[in-house]
């Protein structure tokens, strides 16, 4: 199992970054799948980016694409979400998930959400 936290959300103008990052225990980090989800009220969850164990396969939602970077750092057991260029309807609370199937897959572990609010 791996047990997920998520920390770096706040408050950013549009245009603005921040910088989110996923902290995860366990020893067997690197053979998950990493993705970042996001919701935002009264809206359904969105896929945002995925991201595979060696970090050479990367999948972008649309609505991120050209925005939006993932890494990861498995020797440090952390995944990285750079958002850059945001506009208020990236606001939402964003997740953090590992998945044992692969990084469009089904994602097991859930972390318990950063909020993210961007203001017009």
């Amino acid at each position: 199992q791996v047990q997920l936290t998520e920390s770096g959300g706040g408050l950013v103008q549009a245009g603005g970054s921040l910088r989110l990052s996923c902290a995860a225990s366990g020893r067997t980090f690197s053979t998950y799948a990493m993705g970042w989800f996001r919701q935002a009220p009264g809206k359904e969850r969105e896929f945002v980016v995925g991201i595979n164990w060696s970090g050479r396969s990367i999948y972008y939602g649309d609505s991120v694409k050209g925005r939006f970077t993932i890494s990861r750092d498995n020797a440090k057991n952390m995944v990285y979400l750079q958002m850059n260029s945001l506009k208020p309807e990236d606001t939402a609370v964003y997740y953090c998930a590992a998945s044992t199937v692969g990084p469009v897959g089904d994602y097991d572990y859930w972390g318990q959400g950063t909020q993210v609010t961007v203001s017009s």
